[in-house]
């Protein structure tokens, strides 16, 4: 068989297998009418209760802007977003609007955005049926990132009425309480596979800012290359694919800004000491040798030197107190075939394994002396956990259960189990990811708050502008909903009749906004619809 003929026979398989997956789904329908017994928001708020009537929204809505922290510039440029996103309709102007004005109440003036900042907001949507204390539409929070979430919330409620040619907010009155689950509710994305450019990350920003996500794990350098201006050691962005394929600290800064304002902070990583090949192509110093090229060079003074450069410039664009340092998959054979390693082991009284301890113990203490908590994978914890800085927060990745160890063991950590959590496997459904359960395993009340929460991971092998949010979305908002929601309402039921419709609905909001996530019934994801169809059903 020819290899286009292969190819072809391969393309139509899948797409066999693909329809034969749809085919399955018992939460399937024939026709995209929605479910009025199903609430259409995502994620789902902590409570929430509604009456039957409609209002229609007045598309010049104003803002009312009350407490210490209303005026804040973060409030009224989200406001200004929405009402774009409200309003992607030409609506025809009316006489009459029931709601005329959007009033939100922040408390506090502190626009500070680290881990754990006070997300929790209430929404109030009052019918003129109902007499309350509460007229017109009202936000209530104590920051102004609450602030965000709860604008988020109202802009799902809203509805472009095609037949009126309005906006509305169906089955008002509402009184919406919410606040998330975790604390950290995580996406990686990985710029040194592949050049991921300014906009492109921005895009993905703010599709994260929709389904509540808060921590954008960068991921920014790797053996593959290393984009990054660091003005302490300007030769190491040598190590970029080309010239044109770089972040100066100027984009950088510009990124944590953008992702301010949406109520994301940036996590970095430089990951060590293994996975920096590329730091090399400036600094060949930082090799062992020119065949042992990673680990970084254990035995020099050199190689701390630049650490502690790239965590001091780093402190002056990210502001975030986690900051990933790595620690994974180092393999080092290489140490012990380098002479003059091998010497420093020996001087040292050390094995090659427990040389990577020392470098990642010493590599936490440059971090921790400059104001950060160090964040690491966990083969450092499965590897000499009783050694780790009791500061540490575990990153799990290769499977379920090493949580449940770390946090028996005191320390904090983050699920992303590659099984059900990387967005890079596309075999990987979207029930898989919603059924993942961070606390899984972990029976002790007092150790639960120890998981801060959990992220979803874009690995950047196969992935580049051209397909990343495709990958991304809607998976991401499967684990986002089981990260956010009570888990009483994300843990009951049949999904595919409770959840799949929600996801759907989602979907296709998501694509109203000009996000290109990729329908949700394929047997791979991020591939194209198999067939024509309504966005709700495929």
């Amino acid at each position: 068989m020819s290899s286009q003929n292969a190819l072809l026979s391969l393309f139509i398989s899948l797409a066999v297998l693909e329809t034969l997956a749809a085919a399955r789904l018992p939460g399937l329908r024939s026709t995209a009418e929605l479910n009025n017994s199903l609430t259409y928001m995502w994620p789902l708020p902590t409570s929430f209760s509604h009456g039957v009537g409609v209002l229609s929204i007045d598309p010049d809505l104003d803002l009312n802007d009350e407490g210490d922290g209303g005026e804040s510039s973060i409030v009224q440029e989200a406001f200004q977003r929405y009402k774009e996103i409200i309003f992607n309709h030409r609506c025809v102007k009316r006489d009459r609007y029931d709601v005329t004005r959007l009033t939100i109440s922040v408390e506090s003036d502190d626009e500070t955005l680290q881990l754990g900042v006070d997300e929790s907001y209430m929404l109030f949507i009052a019918s003129d049926e109902v007499r309350s204390v509460i007229q017109g539409i009202t936000i209530e929070a104590k920051t102004v990132y609450g602030a965000l979430r709860g604008l988020e919330t109202f802009s799902q409620l809203c509805n472009f009425n095609h037949r009126t040619k309005t906006v509305e907010v169906h089955k008002a009155p509402w009184v919406i309480l919410d606040k998330p689950r975790f604390a950290f509710r995580g996406l990686l994305i990985d710029t040194s596979r592949h050049y991921l450019p300014i906009n492109t990350i921005k895009q993905v920003i703010e599709s994260m800012s929709y389904a509540k996500l808060n921590v954008l794990h960068w991921h920014i350098i790797d053996e593959e290359s290393f984009p990054l201006e660091i003005p302490s050691y300007p030769d190491l962005w040598s190590g970029s694919y080309t010239k044109g394929e770089r972040y100066t600290i100027e984009d950088a800064s510009e990124i944590v800004d953008f992702a301010k304002k949406r109520g994301i902070n940036i996590m970095p990583e430089i990951d060590v000491p293994g996975h920096a090949e590329s730091w090399g192509a400036g600094y060949p110093d930082l090799w062992p040798s020119p065949t042992c090229r990673e680990p970084l060079d254990v035995t020099k003074s050199f190689t701390f030197e630049v650490i502690s450069g790239i965590l001091s410039d780093m402190r002056n664009i990210f502001p975030f107190e986690l900051f990933h340092l790595g620690g994974d998959e180092v393999h080092t054979d290489c140490w012990n075939s380098t002479s003059h390693v091998k010497q420093w082991l020996l001087d040292h009284n050390m094995t090659a394994e427990e040389a990577y301890q020392y470098f990642v113990l010493r590599a936490q203490k440059i971090a921790i002396q400059k104001g950060r908590t160090p964040v690491n994978w966990e083969e450092t914890f499965n590897t000499f956990k009783t050694c780790l800085n009791p500061r540490t927060v575990v990153h799990n990745w290769l499977g379920s259960g090493v949580c449940p160890k770390a946090v028996a063991q005191g320390f904090r950590c983050i699920v992303s189990n590659q099984g059900v959590w990387y967005l890079d496997h596309l075999d990987i459904p979207w029930q898989d990811f919603y059924n993942n359960e961070p606390l899984e395993g972990i029976k002790d009340v007092s150790q639960q708050p120890l998981v801060l929460g959990g992220e979803v991971c874009m690995w950047g092998e196969t992935t580049d502008a051209s397909n990343v949010q495709q990958t991304i979305w809607p998976r991401a908002a499967a684990a986002a909903e089981r990260l956010w929601s009570a888990r009483e309402d994300t843990s009951t039921g049949n999904i595919n009749e409770t959840v799949l419709p929600r996801l759907e609905y989602f979907r296709c909001l998501l694509h109203q906004r000009g996000v290109p996530a990729a329908p949700l019934t394929n047997f791979y994801a991020r591939r194209p619809p198999i067939g024509p169809g309504s966005c709700y059903l495929q």
